[in-house]
């Protein structure tokens, strides 16, 4: 089945120890299309200004990502400048943010699309999250991720969207803000309380555990040896797990398990390249090749 997808499309320009980049593919609707494309058709919904570069434009039609409601706008694309460190690759340092353009996005999806019955709502404003929503006709399966600013600052509208989703994904540092629980299984079953039926918690290089009322389970990360760009790889995740979600287009625990495994190989593939470098040029056949190296770990 074909998946919705709304959230920031971003310029990057990034600082790692392999290296400087500017104006790279950004945003978390971005790396998440791009995982999510290996398994299903993507709609992609977001803005962008008049500075966005043609050739990222051009990656997502490659890609088979339907860009018809994107808004192209005046002014500029939401950019992040961004810093990691060797000490500390799991911490992305903020430089500076220019919100540009979406500050003044209101959701549209084309009529077409208005039955299109699986959605995520990747990591942008829970309010906008909302209203994009709203634009859609009944969906069946409804996926959301949030993050540490929107908890802190929109922690009731957080709350408010909790209840119209399904699937809900977060870092183990956020489900902790959220809920106020420090074990990560009392957090999941709190999530849960708030309202989706499935709770996926990301423990970055620790791996992801999953809870719904009837099983939980959790797996490890893939060893990356190199790690050059950690930005997107919760998005990149995000797009695995619901772009297998949305192919076999059933939900249960046999399922939730193989999409997590890829969710997390997408995710594997994501850091070892600038921006969307690495995963922009994926296909399935390689991602299924370290799906079996990683099994294979699993059980040694």
């Amino acid at each position: 089945m074909p998946l919705m997808v709304v959230g920031t499309i971003a310029l990057d320009d990034l600082k790692t120890p392999a290296g400087d980049m500017k104006d790279l593919l950004g945003g978390s609707a971005s790396h998440l299309s791009m995982s999510a494309s290996l398994f299903t058709k993507v709609h992609l919904a977001g803005i962008v200004g008049k500075d966005f570069p043609k050739k990222h434009m051009a990656l997502f039609k490659r890609k088979g990502i339907n860009v018809d409601s994107i808004v192209h706008a005046d002014g500029q694309t939401f950019h992040w400048y961004g810093e990691y460190r060797k000490e500390d690759l799991n911490t992305a340092i903020t430089l500076k943010t220019e919100l540009g353009v979406i500050t003044s996005y209101v959701p549209k999806v084309t009529a077409a699309q208005w039955n299109i019955p699986q959605v995520f709502l990747a990591n942008i404003d829970p309010e906008t999250q909302m209203k994009f929503l709203q634009c859609m006709r009944k969906p069946q399966f409804v996926g959301a991720d949030t993050m540490n600013l929107w908890i802190n600052t929109m922690k009731e509208s957080v709350l408010r969207l909790m209840k119209k989703v399904n699937l809900f994904v977060l870092n183990d540092g956020e489900a902790r803000m959220l809920t106020g629980e420090t074990n990560i299984v009392k957090a999941a079953k709190c999530l849960r309380a708030m309202g989706p039926s499935i709770i996926v918690i990301k423990k970055g290089e620790h791996g992801v555990f999953c809870y719904a009322d009837k099983f939980m389970f959790g797996f490890p990360a893939f060893p990356v040896e190199n790690v050059v760009d950690p930005t997107g790889a919760g998005d990149t995740f995000a797009g695995g797990l619901m772009g297998y979600l949305s192919k076999v287009n059933k939900v249960n625990e046999i399922h939730l398990r193989q999409a997590v495994i890829y969710a997390t190989i997408c995710s594997s593939f994501n850091v070892e390249g600038f921006g969307a470098a690495k995963t922009s040029s994926l296909t399935l056949k390689t991602v299924d090749a370290r799906r079996k190296q990683f099994l294979k770990f699993m059980e040694s």
